[in-house]
């Protein structure tokens, strides 16, 4: 893309969620994670009505008397965004193709951190890892980001969710939020999941288009799978196909859910055709009460 067409996407892109973010998002954002971070402070003796659950019992039992943990909140957070940046994000029926609603999306949450006075970080993965952008504060950071977003070209094609999560892992020792946004079109990494959720404050945030949870009966014809680069004929006239089609991305759905649920991580259900803004002020509202 020329430098001067990427500009004025970038700035467009800045124009509207950073007014989502200022006037819709700020004052949600920061009722929904401010706060949310604890760190260590210091262990003292065990006071009636403590929390149990904060006891330390290596100096309990090296002193002989009840000892408690004592947190004391984080006043910055880290904000992570991990993005899925494979073949089927480039694709979409409606009026934006995946990856676009992704980077706003993005932008929208990198726009509210900020806000906060928080760092922003990303991670570009497929079938493997594209990039990574160490968490920084700073409008200067966040346009980086977007051009990024806007105008990055994955060497890979495919989707390996749990390997993005084990690198994230890896990189990112102190407790953050972390957006994992994908269409999850993947399978294989309950266990990365439930590490990550374990350590991080994680979020899944699923985008799915119509013509992938449901096929139109227009008969016979070609479609390419954008991850394995494979064309194949499909008879959209016969109802078991359609029927199959459907039920495998309720399969995949519902694989999502419920690994997410199990690892104790919060996600994030949005569609193509509908208000990604809608979806989000749901989201952090839900978490804020």
């Amino acid at each position: 893309m020329e430098t001067a067409d990427l500009l004025k996407k970038v700035r467009k892109i800045e124009i509207k969620t950073k007014g989502l973010s200022s006037h819709i998002f700020s004052g949600e954002y920061q009722s929904t994670f401010k706060g949310r971070g604890m760190s260590f402070s210091e262990v003292r003796e065990y006071q009636y009505g403590d929390d149990v659950r904060n006891i330390d019992w290596n100096v309990t039992a090296r002193t002989g008397t009840p000892h408690v943990k004592i947190f004391e909140e984080e006043r910055e957070l880290t904000v992570m965004l991990l993005i899925d940046v494979s073949g089927s994000s480039f694709f979409g029926t409606v009026n934006q193709m995946k990856n676009e609603i992704l980077t706003e999306i993005c932008a929208v949450l990198a726009f509210s951190a900020i806000n906060n006075n928080d760092k922003v970080g990303v991670l570009f993965f497929s079938d493997r890892i594209e990039k990574f952008i160490p968490p920084k504060k700073g409008r200067q950071h966040i346009l980086r980001i977007i051009r990024e977003l806007i105008d990055f070209e994955p060497e890979g094609q495919g989707t390996n969710i749990g390997e993005a999560l084990q690198y994230f892992n890896n990189v990112l020792k102190k407790r953050c939020i972390c957006f994992v946004l994908s269409d999850f079109m993947a399978s294989g990494y309950e266990q990365a999941l439930r590490i990550s959720a374990r350590r991080h404050d994680l979020v899944g945030v699923h985008l799915s288009d119509p013509r992938e949870m449901e096929l139109p009966n227009v008969g016979l014809i070609q479609a390419l799978d954008p991850e394995s680069g494979k064309k194949i004929w499909i008879d959209t006239g016969s109802r078991k196909v359609r029927e199959n089609f459907r039920q495998n991305f309720e399969d995949n759905f519902n694989y999502f859910k419920t690994n997410f649920r199990r690892s104790g991580a919060d996600f994030i259900n949005i569609k193509t055709d509908e208000s990604y803004v809608n979806a989000l002020l749901k989201f952090f509202k839900k978490r804020a009460s």
